[in-house]
């Protein structure tokens, strides 16, 4: 507990704080009040710490929002600090005669350069979290299979919490206008800020796209509530919502699907805890190896190991692509399968950025989706 309210609570607080106090120091300056006088320092140190308060929750909208804020704030003062250090004292007087330069130069000491340009920013993210588009991938098997088959994976729907339930509606019809052979939720489909009503509702609208083989679900991290001390609905309520809307739960368990295809889903690694679930060896050892075999893991992980066991194609969510830039730039970095398709060793990984975001209205990093993955 003092390990995460450190890096979720007051890290953020205590990094909102001092970076809004230069901020606010340089806009009261620029409104020529004293920066020495008693009560200009108060009501900076006073507006320093009501910044802190907001970002004290790191999940909130608002502390995303007043980081993004910060962060923007500090970007724009190393432009300006590097802008000055290149301009030659001629380049300066010139730019003294440029309109568009002064312009510049009052948004930036009055503060409002940051807030223009964080309010695009997240502007788009907010258009960007209220839509979902199609994305399409197509695999070739060394496989023999009787014809080409069409998948569509749906991961991250969060439903019932910062997307319109219209979106997720008018897709639903969308896919189902698709005519696919299966389709799979791989997970987080709703979460603990769902209702119970938004639950049923959700397998509801899933459960009636149309497909050859049906629609399958694996459990996410968030599905059963488990980071809450309400939940709203009971594991029991979940699982009965799920069946009794025709959509079949994998957990660590396969089925084959006509001739060709071999479905089989994990049950969720939770953090990083894999010791409580079957291995993909352990779920694929009565399996048909000539059928073309996919793996739903909710997590992205674990790849080679499936490859191993001879999952072709594995299929995922979780990550979000990040959602938050520069988040999954990063977690490329460290190496995280992040968003899209990779090979790895023997195994095809497609990760989806998820059909919405989770925690904030915004998304500034990839887009919402549903995938199409065609096996041929």
């Amino acid at each position: 507990m003092t390990f995460y309210y450190l890096i979720f609570r007051a890290l953020p607080a205590v990094l909102a704080g001092v970076c809004s106090y230069f901020y606010v120091r340089r806009m009261l300056a620029f409104w020529k009040l004293d920066g020495k006088r008693f009560g200009t320092k108060l009501l900076n140190v006073v507006l320093a710490l009501v910044f802190a308060a907001l970002c004290s929750n790191f999940w909130s909208a608002r502390a995303m929002v007043i980081l993004h804020l910060l962060a923007v704030s500090l970007v724009v003062d190393l432009a300006a600090v590097l802008l000055r250090l290149a301009l030659q004292k001629g380049d300066r007087e010139e730019q003294k005669k440029n309109r568009l330069f002064q312009m510049a130069k009052v948004l930036y000491r009055c503060g409002l350069m940051p807030v223009l340009i964080t309010g695009l920013m997240l502007g788009y993210g907010a258009f960007n979290m209220g839509r979902a588009v199609r994305t399409e991938y197509q695999i070739e098997t060394a496989k023999e299979l009787d014809e080409t088959y069409k998948l569509v994976l749906i991961t991250d729907t969060h439903y019932g919490t910062i997307q319109s339930k219209e979106v997720l509606k008018e897709k639903a019809e969308e896919i189902s206008g698709e005519e696919p052979d299966v389709v799979v939720l791989a997970g987080d489909i709703v979460e603990e800020d769902t209702s119970k009503e938004d639950m049923e509702e959700v397998f509801q609208v899933l459960g009636s796209i149309k497909s050859r083989y049906g629609v399958y679900y694996v459990y996410g991290n968030h599905d059963r509530q488990p980071y809450t001390n309400q939940p709203t609905y009971e594991d029991s309520e979940l699982a009965d919502a799920v069946r009794k809307n025709g959509i079949v739960i994998l957990e660590d368990q396969a089925v084959e699907l006509g001739s060709d295809l071999l479905l089989a889903g994990r049950a969720d690694a939770a953090w990083g805890n894999v010791t409580g679930r079957a291995s993909p060896e352990e779920i694929l050892r009565r399996a048909d190896k000539e059928r073309f075999i996919i793996m739903a893991d909710h997590q992205p992980i674990e790849a080679a190991e499936n490859g191993a066991a001879g999952v072709d194609l594995l299929i995922s969510g979780h990550t979000h692509a990040g959602q938050m830039w520069p988040i999954g730039l990063f977690s490329e970095l460290f190496g995280t399968l992040n968003y899209g398709e990779y090979q790895e060793g023997n195994c095809r990984v497609i990760v989806s950025s998820g059909f919405t975001g989770w925690g904030y209205p915004f998304r500034t990093e990839e887009h919402c989706e549903y995938v199409v993955i065609e096996i041929q």
